[in-house]
């Protein structure tokens, strides 16, 4: 079994922090709604399986982009005027980024990984 990786994610500013397609996008206002619903993004294939349904060609997406990790974790918290996520998973960063960009798009940075 893998070993979980932590990402350290800061988002300078949350109210405009939403992803280009509004389906898909964060719809809450705090750090910790963002952590429920990415956690949930990362436990789940349910946010993944709607961007590909959305998708020209949905039977040529890589299945592999749907992957999932169960134990996912992700705690969210404000810090200095920002938002800042923490996320342990097993999945890799490829993944972790596209979750993040459909909920929040660029509108975040990542700061660190361990």
């Amino acid at each position: 079994m893998p070993m979980a990786k932590h990402f350290f994610i800061t988002i300078d500013d949350l109210p405009i922090a939403h992803g280009d397609e509004p389906a898909l996008a964060f719809d809450g206002e705090s750090p910790e709604t963002l952590a429920a619903q990415l956690q949930a993004a990362l436990r789940e294939p349910t946010l993944w399986e709607r961007w590909r349904d959305m998708q020209d060609d949905p039977d040529a997406v890589d299945p592999a982009g749907g992957a999932t990790d169960a134990a996912a974790t992700v705690t969210g918290s404000l810090a200095a005027l920002r938002a800042e996520l923490q996320i342990a998973t097993t999945l890799p960063h490829a993944i972790v980024k596209h979750r993040l960009d459909l909920l929040i798009g660029p509108h975040w940075k990542l700061r660190d990984v361990s």
